[in-house]
């Protein structure tokens, strides 16, 4: 092993009769070395993509929610609500009902969704940390109801917290019979802005915060909700979690996680970051041919050491192995290589966010990345197996002629 590899490295940085041979190897070290460099950024960058995505969905989305599988609402039974509150690992849990609604502020008008929450939604939500302008409070000490709009929202209808215009909230009405008078048909509440929350575009434009009593009373609805959200004291125990939460409630509840909540993301996610990766490992495949034809010229050069080394009792692995570890230690300069470019420019990026993101959309500014150990291993892995196959290939199928021991017709 020691002589096989200590010949390799002589052939690897030693001068060779025909230049093109260091040429070629110096082309597929390059070739390793850039796409190294690009699985190792591409990952860190969806790493980064992935985290910014998970702070934008845990400041909205509970740990886990619950909701009915027949209907929109339903009625929580106290029982189970005791029980659920008994259960160990659950930090704090809130009710909510949500529902659409037109919302109307001087002379503009727009849609959006409105959610009622109890007064413990505070401890299940994060959103309170991304007001962008007054608090997120719903109700006054008289006990008037407040309402807290996303950014989008009020961007769109020109509300600010003035307690001098009013928020206009129209909903058909559930109950009675229709009627052809528009007024009739719809129950009309209104309130003041006490807050502007900023999360994402999605929610911004979306959501509409508003006391949960006040939410069933303009809704008509007595005790119904439409989803009961838990936050988790360690996110780590949400298996064991959810387990009891679906003994408490049965079949005829839908019990979701967070990547459940959003699994429709999360799939496409995890998809695109395959792709890439694959066609990135093509490109490696497609440089290390390069291995092949710098091996390939390596050994019709060196036919006369071959058989000098077969006269000094050289025997057959031997001399495979030296062009094996030849074309190795191409993989593993290119791998090397790619991985401190790799480091680098997403250590540039962290730094000074030098590549840009469009901030009417997003809060970050720049791409954000996230070095993970695990990549380090993997993609110099993946590179080594593929250094492999293409130094093996040509070693196996070019120096049959020079290994044949006895050769037909030779004595």
């Amino acid at each position: 092993m020691k002589l096989s590899f200590y010949i390799a490295k002589r052939y690897l940085f030693a001068k060779k009769s025909r230049n093109a041979i260091n040429v070629i190897s110096a082309v597929s070290v390059a070739g390793v070395a850039v796409g190294t460099m690009a699985l190792i950024v591409i990952l860190s960058v969806f790493n980064g993509l992935e985290d910014m995505i998970n702070k934008i969905f845990n400041t909205f989305d509970p740990d886990i929610t619950i909701t009915s599988v027949k209907g929109k609402v339903f009625i929580p039974d106290s029982a189970s609500l005791v029980r659920l509150s008994q259960v160990k690992g659950i930090y704090a849990f809130s009710t909510t009902l949500e529902d659409n609604a037109a919302l109307t502020y001087g002379d503009k008008q727009s849609l959006a969704t409105i959610k009622g929450v109890d007064d413990n939604y505070i401890n299940v939500s994060g959103i309170d940390s991304s007001m962008v302008d007054g608090d997120f409070t719903l109700k006054t000490q008289s006990g008037q109801p407040r309402a807290v709009l996303g950014y989008g929202v009020a961007r769109y209808l020109g509300a600010n917290i003035n307690f001098i215009t009013p928020l206009s909230i129209y909903v058909p009405r559930r109950t009675g019979s229709n009627s052809v008078n528009s007024e009739n048909s719809l129950i009309h509440r209104y309130l003041f802005p006490s807050g502007i929350f900023e999360i994402e575009q999605e929610y911004d434009s979306k959501y509409l915060f508003i006391p949960l009593d006040f939410c069933r009373e303009l809704l008509e609805y007595d005790n119904e909700i439409s989803a009961i959200e838990i936050k988790l004291n360690n996110y780590k125990e949400e298996p064991s979690v959810r387990r009891e939460v679906e003994k408490i409630f049965g079949n005829d509840y839908i019990i979701k996680n967070r990547i459940q909540q959003q699994e429709i993301f999360y799939k496409v996610m995890r998809s695109e970051k395959l792709v890439i990766f694959l066609i990135l490992t093509l490109i490696i495949v497609i440089a290390s041919f390069n291995i092949i034809g710098s091996l390939t010229m390596l050994i019709i050069e060196k036919e006369r050491d071959i058989e000098i080394l077969k006269s000094l009792g050289a025997n057959n692995d031997l001399i495979r192995k030296i062009f094996i570890f030849e074309g190795w230690l191409i993989s593993i300069m290119g791998a090397l290589a790619g991985m401190i470019l790799g480091f680098t420019v997403c250590w540039i990026q962290h730094r000074f966010g030098l590549i840009k993101l469009n901030s009417e959309v997003l809060i970050m500014k720049s791409y954000p990345v996230i070095l993970k150990f695990r990549d380090f291993i993997i993609v110099p892995a993946i590179v080594l197996l593929i250094g492999y196959w293409a130094a093996w290939y040509p070693v196996r199928f070019l120096t049959k002629k020079y290994l044949t021991e006895n050769k037909p017709g030779k004595s």
